[in-house]
């Protein structure tokens, strides 16, 4: 079965007929924006099977946008990468080819634009949108394969990234928040890759309308995950089990940070901005955020609240034991030996002859208080260490042991 659209060599009968409809509709409405250009981000089912599409990404406030063609999506380099772009009235938009999956072009589904068909990677072509609406477009030979892309123009409030205070240092799939705003529901990935391996959120951030769902999708990648809000508002089990979600609506306007506790070390952190938040934003997004951010102090803030926090008080305890009976043995020992020798220092010298030296003769004979304790105190040490390479299987992933 033949590719759609093979014919490079300029605009196709579909082409011609769109762009008439595009001028009559244009005509008809006062010279608006053209037939494929629509308000908002339902794209109507354009990006179903395009692997690499995870929202439309800000790119507002610029006025040159550059997307890379040739990334890769799903079994392959088919994709324009960001897949979906939000950029103001007047940018011009260039899309640059990195020279992977052979020839790829550059084609509006309007047939407002089209690029020649080339292979050479650093090829350049350039549009610039001066009308709001939405703009979607395809590569002629790969878009059974789903290389599609679209630009949104205007329609979007004007919010910038929000700032997250470092939480997002060393996470190295972070680049900047994914708009999901006007969906119900936004799934995110759990064990995408993340610099050394499966150990991140995809995306790491996305801003979404308060009343949404989102939903956490484990991949079966990094060993075991799990989701846990900074402020407490939510947190799922713990599971490596690839197919497993958790879901939790967000309703009032904020930033809601979370992680993953095995893996936070590795950069495994994720945000939920909620509403129109930018700049410094504000906290908890999730229910109950600011009850929890306020009762953090005092005595509450010694006592864990998850697995991994109270499996180091247990260690740590029965390690603190352990040392304290050693170390108690042995100053029994050491005074009960002491009083014994004293005593029988006093016995044994006579009253007059106290100038002269005593010899004095320890007891060296078995003590089965102290070996006791000893025992003891060793075995409770030996049982710590089990346990503790107990919890870091059954954990499982990288850990502070490696």
């Amino acid at each position: 079965m033949p590719l759609p659209h093979t014919d490079p060599g300029g605009p196709t009968r579909r082409h011609v007929l769109a762009a008439g409809a595009a001028a009559a509709t244009g005509a008809l409405l006062g010279g608006t924006a053209p037939a494929a250009a629509q308000s908002g981000t339902d794209f109507g089912g354009w990006f179903d099977g395009v692997a690499n599409y995870d929202g439309v990404v800000d790119r507002t406030g610029q006025s040159e946008v550059t997307v890379e063609v040739g990334v890769e999506n799903g079994d392959g380099p088919y994709g324009f990468g960001p897949a979906a772009i939000r950029v103001d009235p007047g940018t011009t938009v260039t899309w640059e080819w990195n020279g992977q999956g052979g020839s790829h072009n550059v084609v509006a589904e309007d047939g407002s634009f089209e690029s020649e068909l080339v292979a050479e990677a650093g090829h350049t072509f350039s549009h610039t949108f001066e009308s709001e609406g939405q703009f979607t477009y395809y590569c002629q030979p790969h878009e059974a394969l789903g290389m599609k892309g679209a630009v949104v123009v205007g329609g979007g409030s004007s919010v910038s990234e929000p700032d997250f205070g470092g939480w997002f240092d060393g996470v190295a799939n972070y680049s900047e928040t994914v708009d999901r705003r006007g969906e119900s529901e936004v799934a995110v990935e759990v064990g995408v890759e993340n610099g050394d391996g499966p150990y991140g959120f995809g995306p790491a951030s996305v801003r979404v309308d308060p009343g949404t769902t989102v939903t956490w999708e484990w991949n079966g990648q990094g060993g075991s995950h799990n989701v846990v809000a900074e402020d407490g508002s939510f947190e799922s089990e713990l599971v490596a089990e690839g197919g497993h979600t958790f879901s939790h609506t967000f309703e009032s306007e904020g930033v809601s940070t979370y992680y993953c506790q095995p893996h936070e070390a590795l950069g495994m952190k994720g945000a939920v901005v909620v509403g129109d938040v930018s700049g410094s934003g504000g906290g908890g997004g999730g229910d109950g955020g600011d009850e929890s951010s306020e009762s953090g102090g005092g005595l509450s803030a010694l006592v864990p609240d998850d697995f991994v926090g109270w499996l180091a008080v247990v260690f740590g305890g029965t390690m603190f034991l352990a040392v304290a009976s050693v170390l108690g043995s042995e100053a029994y020992t050491e005074y009960r030996d002491h009083v014994a020798a004293e005593s029988q220092y006093v016995r044994e010298t006579p009253v007059e002859a106290t100038d002269e030296a005593a010899a004095v003769e320890l007891d060296e004979g078995y003590d089965p208080v102290g070996t006791a304790a000893l025992v003891v105190g060793y075995f409770l040490l030996i049982s710590a260490l089990w346990a503790f390479m107990y919890f870091v299987e059954y954990i499982g992933g990288p850990t502070i042991t490696g």
